[in-house]
């Protein structure tokens, strides 16, 4: 196992997104701030806010290490409790100001767990899925293609594992939703061995913005007013309800105390709740729930019955 391989490359590859989206924004740049934890690591925070494009844009990196693992690693592999850890990773959140843009996230992460006498026990997680507010079915396309070219080599049923297992991850328990049209999710991978499993987390970062920026170039210039904002800020509580209850990152950095900041980067910058709120019958807001918010085989998928 070579961390340091892995950190030189969560690094680079913070560094390379942060240059793409700079450029793809052409207003303004990410502030880096770096952070130190008192029980051992630190991280690179850089956040881009009141962009051109973007609202606001966060990529961290954190190396984090103490002497137990907290909770919420714990409880799904309890064998793990009472070894000493070090957690290292790259993570992003998008929000755009424009509606039609989908806000998106990822990250790939390394753990490893050591204990005396005992050897290391690693593994490797991340992903990347979309949160579109508008539904296209270029755009959806275009993203579990990426998808399914970025887990290709490494096997015929890599993608559909991995996108199913996002599809189950990012979904809302308590509203029976999910929380956009997915993308891939993987956690606890080490049964291919290092290097194969390493190759793996770096194709899901290498295309990530290959996903994503298309799409943000096709829908950037579209008009959109007061509707379409108001919208927006509805579904993004959507997102704020499942980072905060849900998500495994959050409450890892919650309970491992990491930086506060840096964990909830991931926020938006605005946001709304509507009591009993449903969108109205044959508009576009109801096709995004009605069809796009949907769990199914995008590859397979038709335009044709998509909504018009």
């Amino acid at each position: 196992m070579d961390s340091l391989a892995v950190e030189r490359y969560l690094k680079g590859l913070q560094s390379t997104i942060c240059a793409e989206l700079e450029a793809v924004d052409g207003g303004v740049t990410f502030e880096e701030e770096t952070w130190d934890r008192p029980e051992g690591g630190g991280g690179i925070s850089r956040v881009l806010a009141d962009g051109a494009i973007f609202e606001k844009a966060g990529v961290n990196f954190s190396h984090v290490m103490g002497a137990s693992l907290p909770g919420s690693a714990t409880a799904v592999r309890p064998e793990l409790a009472g070894r000493s850890f070090q957690a290292m990773g790259v993570s992003l959140v998008i929000h755009p100001h424009n509606p039609y843009v989908p806000t998106t996230h990822a990250n790939v992460r390394l753990f490893v767990a050591e204990a005396p006498e005992a050897d290391p026990i690693w593994w490797m997680g991340g992903g990347f899925d979309l949160t579109p507010y508008y539904g296209f079915f270029e755009d959806t396309q275009h993203w579990h293609q990426t998808a399914a070219r970025a887990c290709e080599p490494f096997g015929a049923d890599v993608y559909p594992r991995f996108k199913g297992w996002c599809d189950d991850y990012f979904h809302l328990k308590h509203r029976d939703e999910p929380r956009g049209v997915g993308g891939l999710f993987f956690d606890d991978l080490n049964e291919w061995g290092f290097d194969r499993t390493f190759a793996f987390q770096r194709s899901v970062g290498d295309h990530f913005l290959e996903g994503y920026l298309p799409i943000v170039e096709r829908r950037k210039g579209l008009p959109w007013g007061e509707r379409e904002r108001q919208w927006q800020l509805y579904r993004r509580g959507r997102y704020v309800e499942f980072n905060l209850v849900y998500d495994r990152g959050t409450l890892f950095g919650l309970q491992s105390n990491g930086r506060t900041e840096s964990i909830l980067m991931s926020l938006p910058p605005l946001v709304r709740w509507e009591y009993g709120y449903s969108a109205e019958p044959g508009t576009p807001e109801a096709d995004l729930m009605d069809y796009y918010l949907q769990h199914r085989d995008w590859l397979a998928a038709s335009s044709e019955d998509a909504p018009r």
